[in-house]
């Protein structure tokens, strides 16, 4: 899909074709990429809006928070360009100005791929920490000649623990 470049004056506000929602598939009767399903609305916002303004109101737009990439003005949906920062914003406004001055700014927004879901803990037992770690270092700490509850690795004391054991009669597991 080319951008059409008939418009040569410079608006006080800038459109972006936003599209989210679906995915970026080859067509199948001759592998051109489109994109497919989700929705794709128009947003305008004024010419002077900074990167972080314009990433509130994507996220607002689709109802997430949102990763912005496009599309060159004389490029296809195989090389978007992603928008992370003030600086490439301006770039990507200037190419437009200069390219196709006036022409909507066509838009692929997903999700952050850091992205993860988080489920809280189902009971406060669940946020005591029982990791072989905590309990190893809980071991060292207490002078114990048993290995930690729970320690499923292979133990080595340190000459210390080793002394301490040789002269406790304790030491059997180890030896």
């Amino acid at each position: 899909m080319s951008i059409d470049c008939k418009a040569k004056t410079k608006p006080e506000t800038l459109k972006f074709l936003c599209s989210y929602g679906g995915k970026i598939l080859p067509r199948p009767s001759d592998g051109v990429l489109r994109y497919v399903g989700g929705l794709t609305r128009v947003l305008a916002v004024d010419r002077s809006i900074s990167y972080a303004e314009l990433m509130v109101k994507l996220g607002e737009f689709c109802g997430y928070s949102v990763e912005l990439r496009c599309q060159l003005p004389d490029g296809d949906l195989e090389t978007l360009i992603s928008v992370k920062s003030e600086d490439e914003l301006k770039s990507l406004i200037i190419e437009f100005d200069r390219s196709c001055p006036g022409s909507k700014i066509r838009a692929i927004l997903s999700p952050p791929k850091s992205l993860k879901k988080i489920s809280p803990p189902t009971s406060n037992a669940s946020s005591i920490d029982f990791s072989p770690t905590k309990s190893f270092l809980n071991y060292h700490q207490s002078r114990s000649c048993s290995p930690p509850i729970g320690y499923k690795g292979r133990y080595s004391p340190s000459r210390r623990q080793e002394s301490l054991c040789y002269n406790h009669q304790c030491c059997d597991y180890w030896h």
